[in-house]
């Protein structure tokens, strides 16, 4: 039995900044179909030895809509600490999906900040 259909092999983005303090993903647009991701942020920190009280905060938009943020208390001392976060968007066809994630803190230092788009 043989099929017409082609397979579509699902579509998997992703971007590592590194320390930096800022990650930008496009996922670019389809042409023919309409597509759900499962979007993955993360953010790892560690506290400064000397910091009386840390914190880091991550800001997560997509198409520049904020959908989360939270600032907390940097665990210290750890060998890291962060934060992380998961939705779903859709991408309509021929439409673009951007996303951001902001990564701040005070009394630490960025270690590592990315984001990761699985179709679902």
């Amino acid at each position: 039995m043989s099929s017409n259909r082609r397979q579509q092999i699902p579509e998997r983005w992703s971007v590592q900044a590194g320390d930096a303090a800022v990650a930008r993903l496009d996922i670019p647009a389809e042409a023919k179909r309409e597509r759900r991701f499962e979007i993955a942020v993360s953010m790892s920190v560690r506290a400064l030895d000397n910091s009386a009280e840390p914190w880091h905060e991550l800001r997560v938009y997509a198409d520049g809509k904020l959908q989360w943020q939270r600032r907390i208390g940097t665990q210290q001392p750890a060998p890291f600490d962060g934060l992380d976060y998961r939705f779903q968007a859709t991408v309509a066809v021929a439409q673009t999906l951007r996303l951001s994630a902001i990564a701040e803190c005070g009394g630490a230092r960025r270690l590592q900040l990315q984001i990761e788009a699985d179709e679902a």
